[in-house]
């Protein structure tokens, strides 16, 4: 089997040494994403624009192996304030409803970087999009 690494230019990567996204035959793990964008933290305060940011960044690296939102089979989203719950899952309703990928949501102490309110994971199988359902990605998603 072949294991396949996919880089971006987030520092905890080097700083931390792991690989944004990693695929080993046909699935594909995204490691837990925060909403950053170029550097910067997207929607400070703001749950809902966190979420779809992080899952945005999440989406990004799955297209690095030509894979799209429909090739999603599993999502973890980690909160730091159960009274972000509404928010969050209806960010995540909005991305992934037509897709319906396995969830989990857990309230965590805290991150790294006090400001994020969400950090999320997601896994991918590489055999699920049919010819021709290329990527696709949310509103907000980077290229």
């Amino acid at each position: 089997m072949t294991i396949e690494r996919v880089q971006t230019d987030n520092p905890w990567e080097e700083t931390i040494g792991f690989a944004r996204a990693v695929a080993a035959g046909d699935r594909v793990i995204v490691a837990g994403t925060m909403p950053f964008v170029d550097g910067v933290l997207h929607g400070e305060g703001d749950p809902y624009e966190q979420t779809k940011a992080a899952f945005a960044n999440s989406l990004s690296a799955l297209q690095k192996f030509e894979l799209g939102i429909t090739s999603v089979i599993r999502t973890r989203m980690y909160i730091t304030h159960s009274r972000d719950v509404d928010e969050v899952v209806r960010a995540h309703k909005e991305i992934f409803d037509a897709v319906r990928p396995a969830a989990t949501l857990v309230v965590v102490s805290g991150f790294v970087d006090s400001r994020v309110l969400v950090e999320v994971e997601v896994e991918a199988f590489r055999g699920s999009n049919p010819p021709g359902d290329g990527p696709r990605n949310p509103e907000g998603a980077r290229s």
